[in-house]
């Protein structure tokens, strides 16, 4: 599990310093980005299984531990907003497993998810195969927010895995274009 300290925008563990030498180079759009645990071992291959294998049953449990860290930490938004997929990917995988999560969390942690908030409005590379200037660049301009709910409201954007926090952040620059008032992020995993 990941605990202080972190870097106190995008969560980076162990971070001596207030801000990692990532985010003092490229600063986010995000309020912050927390995630609940290092991206390996078994829970890394449970995550794979869950989004490559359709064991969507797991979003369960993955819920679970996202409310609990959200309970922990004591973090607070008036809407939670899942990172989308595009239609394509979704139909081939069968559910968008950010959603998934988002719902999970939304029961356990009372507080309303808009499911379909954003919209991915093109298809992009995988971004596991790029590197970090890549993947910003790959995801600028890639989703559009549809729900003017998100209006003056504080927004939790939700996603299985953090990496870079480029998609996270892209979300978080469309969200603004409709007027959110604040952004965070919370991932249930985050590469080492």
């Amino acid at each position: 599990f990941i605990r202080e300290p972190m870097c106190a925008k995008c969560g980076e563990p162990n971070t001596p310093s207030r801000l990692c030498s990532k985010c003092r180079q490229h600063p986010l759009k995000l309020e912050f980005i927390r995630s609940v645990a290092i991206f390996q071992g078994t829970l890394r291959d449970a995550i794979h299984r869950f989004k490559y294998e359709r064991l969507s049953s797991l979003a369960g449990p993955f819920g679970d531990l996202l409310a609990q860290y959200w309970i922990a930490d004591n973090l607070h938004a008036d809407w939670i907003v899942p990172v989308p997929l595009h239609s394509a990917r979704q139909r081939d995988r069968g559910y968008n497993q950010s959603a998934l999560l988002a719902r999970r969390l939304s029961d356990r942690a009372q507080t309303p998810a808009i499911a379909q908030a954003l919209n991915r409005i093109r298809i992009t590379a995988v971004q596991m195969e790029l590197d970090a200037a890549a993947r910003r660049q790959n995801v600028a301009g890639a989703f559009e927010c549809v729900d003017w709910r998100v209006k003056d409201k504080r927004v939790c954007v939700i996603d299985d895995v953090c990496t870079t926090g480029a998609t996270l952040d892209a979300c978080a620059e469309a969200l603004y274009q409709a007027g959110a008032a604040s952004i965070f992020a919370l991932t249930l995993a985050r590469t080492p």
